[in-house]
Parts: structure tokens; C-alpha cells; sequence
């Protein structure tokens, strides 16, 4: 599972066995309207793989051994899906699965799966020490200068008190983003393909982990989160209006001048359909626009002036023209 796994009721989600999942699914357990609401069962078969950012409902059309790609419209009529992929809004069939993808199958079964599984839990174990430590410091930092402001607040001047409370947030801010900057130096993100058993895929996993990417939201819509950005390796150009945009790879991505990244939007330099987990630079020229809601994939390059409307998705590998406007799911030009 990613990070971000979202339900109405545990008890009525069901996930089959061998299945893997993207962030931000959503299992839509419960239907509510101006007089009523029901809740109901939902289950994804075993064998799937689940892309970023999909909403699964009750009485979801799909059964064993499927691909639901990243904002996929899951179907709600028509047979049963199984054995192929689906993609787009509303959703069309692809193949289930690539030749490139099934190059580390044998890395998936017997012997060899049990030792990458044991060294990726090791490996796993060590990021949650990291992940508890570095947040029980940077609730520390916050938690002192807060409450020194507090318990100095009949004694400073006014001025200096609103200073420490500043500093309590910009300083706890500044301590996650370095550290996610440390851990990024110690191994580098680079582009590569590779099994999510390899320690490449564990490093990039363990940036993921740190990514203050939750405390960044105070500083939305402000100049100091270009700042921060930039402390975290992201290439930000001048200008650039950040309204809540999520940037999942720092040191691959870059951003040029004057740029606008909306709410809820997200570039994300990375994929790892069927345990295959594949990194490349995304590039977001001067004066672009992502709208809100959109996704961005990696290995994309969006020209000067280009837009990507809202709730959108680019695959990856496109090329967006200068002054260009895309859109959909998946997206084109518009």
C-alpha cells in the first residue's frame, strides 16, 4: 500500500491477495443523499495493481488480475474486467502488463522473493526509527519556541513574542526540509528501472517517508514555500505561485519562471506498476499552468507557456509545445 489509503468503514474494504496499491485510493463505501445514506462493500480482487489517486466504489466492475491506472474512472456497468488494464476518464482497455515490466518476475517468487522481502523489511524498519525520530525533534523545536512565547508573553514586548511564534513554525519547517535533504544526499534519486526489491527503490521509498510534504501546506500560496522547495533540491525559477501542489521527487524535478501549480496538484517522477519501479526528470517550463487536481507523471517535459487543465492527467514521457494547452484524462491538446 502507499501512504495514503482513505475508506468510509474498514470492515466493508476488501483488498485481494498479491495486490499492490498506488497513494490516494479511495474506497467509496458509503452513498449518501438528501434523505438517506447506505453503506456497502467494497472489494478490489486479488492480483491488481492500483494506480495514484483512484476513487474505488461499491459495485465496481472489476475483478482478478487488472490494472487500474493512476485517476482511473473504475466502471460501474458492462462484464467484469479481468486480466487487462484500464485507463482514463472515462476508462478504455490496455494490456495488462509489458514485456519491460516482467523482467524481475523471478525476483517475485520463492527463494529470491524471501530474502529481498526480509532486506526490504529491514531496510523499512530503519525509516520508521528515522521517520519517529526526526518528527519527535521537529515536534520538539515547535513545541519550545511555542511555549516560550507563551510563558514569555507578560515579559517580552508584544513584537518579540509575535517573532517567536514565527519562528516556530518557519524553524520546524526548515528542520524537516533539511532533513529530507540529508537523507536525499546520502543516495541520491537517479533515473533508473529497477525491482521494488532493490535498495534504490528502498532510499526513493524512504524519501517518500520524510517528505514533510503535510507541514509545507501552512505555507501554501506564500513565497516561502519556494524557499523551502528549494532546500529540499526541487529547481524552482522566480515567481513560481505554489497553491498546494505535492512534488514527490525534490532533485528531479524542475520548475521555470512565473510558473502556477494550483491545489491538490502533483508531479511525480516515479511509477512502479507490478513491482517495476521506474524514475525519470520531469521538466515544467517559464510561465506554465497545472490545474487543480492535475498529475503530472515522470519523464515529461511541459513547454514555455504551456497549461495542463484541471484534474488532468499527463502520462509519462509526453511533451507538452510551447503555449500549448492539454487537457483530459488522459491528457491532449485541447
Amino acid at each position: 500500500f502507499g501512504t495514503e489509503v482513505m475508506h468510509a468503514n474498514p470492515s466493508l474494504s476488501a483488498v485481494g491477495s498479491g495486490t499492490m496499491v498506488a497513494d490516494g485510493l479511495h474506497l467509496v463505501n458509503d452513498e449518501v443523499s438528501s434523505t438517506s445514506f447506505r453503506v456497502s462493500r467494497v472489494a478490489i480482487g486479488p492480483h491488481n495493481f492500483v494506480g495514484n489517486d483512484v476513487t474505488y466504489p461499491a459495485g465496481g466492475r472489476t475483478g482478478d488480475n487488472v490494472l487500474l491506472g493512476t485517476k482511473v474512472l473504475v466502471p460501474l456497468d458492462g462484464k467484469i474486467r479481468e486480466g487487462v488494464g484500464l485507463l482514463g476518464s472515462p476508462c478504455f482497455e490496455i494490456p495488462r502488463s509489458v514485456e519491460r515490466d516482467m523482467r524481475f518476475d523471478h525476483l517475485r517468487t520463492g527463494e529470491a522473493l524471501r530474502r529481498g522481502l526480509a532486506a526490504k523489511n529491514r531496510c523499512d524498519l530503519q525509516t520508521i526509527g528515522i521517520f519517529l525520530v526526526t518528527r519527535w525533534l521537529g515536534v520538539f523545536l515547535f513545541a519550545s519556541l511555542y511555549l516560550a512565547a507563551v510563558e514569555l508573553y507578560d515579559v517580552l514586548p508584544h513584537g518579540l513574542n509575535a517573532v517567536l511564534f514565527a519562528l516556530s513554525v518557519v524553524v520546524t519547517a526548515v528542520f524537516l526540509c533539511g532533513v529530507q535533504r540529508c537523507i536525499v544526499a546520502l543516495h541520491p534519486t537517479r533515473p533508473t528501472i529497477c525491482s521494488v526489491y532493490h535498495p534504490d527503490f528502498w532510499w526513493a521509498e524512504r524519501i517518500w517517508k520524510v517528505h514533510p510534504i503535510h507541514y509545507l501546506h501552512a505555507f501554501d500560496g506564500t513565497p516561502f514555500k519556494n524557499l523551502l522547495w528549494r532546500l529540499m533540491g526541487v529547481q524552482v525559477g522566480r515567481r513560481t505561485f505554489d497553491d498546494g501542489a505535492h512534488i514527490s521527487e525534490p532533485t528531479l524535478t524542475a520548475i521555470g519562471d512565473e510558473s502556477v501549480l494550483n491545489y491538490r496538484s502533483k508531479i511525480q517522477c516515479h511509477s512502479q506498476e507490478d513491482g517495476t519501479f521506474k524514475c525519470d526528470r520531469t521538466l515544467v517550463g517559464a510561465g506554465c499552468t497545472i490545474g487543480v487536481g492535475a498529475f503530472v507523471l515522470y519523464g515529461v517535459t511541459m513547454g514555455d507557456g504551456s497549461v495542463l487543465a484541471a484534474d488532468s492527467f499527463l502520462m509519462k514521457g509526453e511533451d507538452v509545445p510551447r503555449g500549448a494547452r492539454w487537457g483530459g484524462n488522459p491528457a491532449m491538446e485541447m
